[in-house]
């Protein structure tokens, strides 16, 4: 099938389009230098195109996603949808149901999100809710920071046989990355306790946070791995944590690239950063430490991060950090879940309100847009709210708009949100305004390069999906700094949304279901050899320990309909 986007102005920062007028052509699902005669027409006059959007960080499947929606009955209240054309019904605002999940990502123009926390243990659930979940292209990143076999393996020095175990668990869970939450102290929690920076050890294990992500940054990049590792620091949420988070960011520094990815060059994803970057030592004397965090970030080219931009809304958090939401759930009282996942992590639930008329949520909205308007090169940060955690990814229309608009900040803080906004951050006296080219850095062609897809996800050159979204906001005509509310709805209902070059969504209603998502996994291989050896040992520990069979484990095939493995490069 060919089509041809006639007269869009289009914004592709990996090709160093800005705001230029072009047509883009497509044919069997990739954009191609031209089309026939017979090709279908969309005028997207006055009109902006940018690549699908691609969120590196979000919760949309899994077994703690699935308990956020049990617990939660009146998040589902406060946003149902009947049976309506062609889309099933559905519900959630903070947690929506698999089937809403893809409506909504593709609505506002997103084409591939990434679930951020696997559970090894849980991996064929994920998947299940993959294969639900329409339209989008996805993947896993299976936990590795609490995991007993990594930390025995590190506390015997064994590099070697940690690369092939992660390896092996990769490929067994169709999983893409090493994901790092809270090292050691998930571990700890299943202990009653918990570890306050990076040099307290696991009980038993006495290995420490520090020597985990140095561990795990050497194995990834061992492993050529197309994403860097994917970390959740220590300390998430308390006053004071930047120190942690400034420690944790300089462990892999010196650790070289692995030249099979050429695409990426940092070797640390920090994520959801902006519950990392408190100082003081409570709340009484907290204040805002993002100007620091943004300033390592700006001298460093080892790392990229992402936001966690609170979006002042009421919300359910829910993390493999299970001893901070115990801590929340202390804090505001409300009900809880707590899970351990026998000897691979642990996960907390709780509801959360971020009222803006209460002072830390306006201070942690504050430190999330610092963050944002502080680091200079929008190649080094993602737009996340570390959804569900600090906000519904459906929030990130408002948050490009506020990104986009002084003014809009200005109303917020003047009008809407607690004093302490301005008393303990510096949003107040940041003007700086992001233009659409940098709105389409931070949520299409930096998320793409970070995680190692960008030879067909992220822009609109040759070669890449055909993964297309038009919004109705004409920049030759309208100006976001004024008109945010404009582009705030533009963004939110995209006039057309292409999925591997058929047309998804049309004048903000998603139109064709019919599309299934790519599952991205990494295919990788270390040492035949050692992974089999590895797998003995593993295999071992299963008998003993584990509420499986062994061979229930792994992931099969039939699992991934759509499947894409990654090894180094696309195959």
């Amino acid at each position: 099938m060919e089509h041809i986007i006639k007269n869009g102005i289009v914004y592709d920062p990996l090709n160093e389009v800005n705001g230029e007028q072009m047509d883009i052509c497509i044919k069997d699902g990739k954009i191609v230098d031209s089309v026939s005669e017979d090709a279908n027409v969309t005028d997207a006059s006055g009109q902006i195109i940018m690549p699908g959007g691609v969120d590196p960080h979000t919760h949309i499947a899994g077994a703690k996603v699935n308990v956020g929606r049990m617990i939660r009955p009146e998040d589902s209240k406060k946003d149902a949808e009947s049976l309506a054309g062609i889309k099933r019904a559905g519900s959630g605002f903070s947690v929506p149901s698999t089937f809403m999940t893809g409506y909504r990502y593709a609505k506002m123009g997103y084409t591939t999100a990434m679930e951020a926390a696997m559970p090894p243990l849980l991996a064929r659930h994920t998947h299940e809710e993959f294969v639900d979940t329409p339209i989008i292209d996805h993947a896993a990143y299976p936990l590795f920071g609490n995991n007993w076999f990594v930390m025995d393996y590190l506390k015997e020095g064994d590099l070697d046989k940690c690369a092939a175990y992660v390896s092996w668990l990769l490929k067994s869970t169709k999983g893409y990355t090493i994901k790092i939450v809270n090292p050691a102290g998930t571990e700890a929690w299943a202990w009653g306790g918990n570890v306050h920076g990076i040099n307290d050890p696991a009980p038993y294990f006495d290995v420490t946070g520090a020597d985990i992500i140095k561990g795990l940054a050497e194995v990834n990049e061992m492993l050529g791995l197309p994403h860097p590792i994917h970390l959740h620091c220590n300390d998430l949420g308390h006053p004071g944590n930047y120190e942690t988070t400034l420690a944790s960011f300089d462990i892999p520094k010196g650790i070289k690239v692995n030249p099979k990815h050429g695409s990426r060059e940092a070797v640390l994803y920090a994520t959801h950063v902006q519950f990392h970057s408190y100082g003081g030592t409570n709340w009484r004397d907290f204040v805002s430490e993002a100007p620091k965090i943004a300033d390592y970030v700006n001298k460093n080219d080892h790392i990229v991060i992402d936001v966690g931009q609170v979006t002042l809304d009421e919300t359910t958090t829910m993390t493999a950090d299970g001893p901070m939401e115990y801590d929340l759930h202390t804090l505001n009282g409300l009900k809880w879940a707590n899970c351990d996942v026998e000897l691979e992590t642990g996960s907390g639930v709780v509801p959360f309100l971020y009222s803006p008329r209460a002072p830390v949520p306006s201070a942690q909205w504050g430190v999330g847009l610092e963050l944002f308007l502080l680091v200079n090169d929008p190649g080094k940060i993602c737009l996340t709210t570390d959804s569900p955690n600090a906000g519904p990814f459906t929030r990130y229309p408002r948050v490009m708009a506020w990104l986009m608009s002084n003014r809009y900040r200005t109303d917020m803080i003047e009008n809407k949100i607690h004093k302490w906004a301005q008393r303990k951050t510096s949003i107040a006296t940041l003007d700086r305004e992001y233009s659409l080219y940098e709105i389409a850095q931070i949520s299409r062609s930096t998320p793409a390069k970070v995680l190692g897809l960008s030879d067909t996800k992220g822009h609109l050159g040759v070669g890449a999906d055909a993964d297309i979204s038009i919004f109705n906001f004409n920049p030759e005509t309208q100006d976001p700094s004024a008109d945010y509310m404009a582009v705030e709805e533009a963004l939110s209902n995209a006039s057309y949304v292409f999925k591997d070059g058929e047309i998804v969504v049309k004048d903000g209603a998603v139109v064709n279901i019919g599309i299934h998502g790519r599952t991205y996994w990494v295919n990788s291989l270390y040492d035949a050899e050692l992974e089999k050896q590895v797998e003995a040992e593993v295999e071992k520990v299963f008998k003993q320990y584990y509420s499986v069979n062994f061979a229930n484990y792994p992931v099969q095939d039939e699992y991934l309909p759509r499947s894409n493995p990654v090894n180094g490069v696309m195959e």
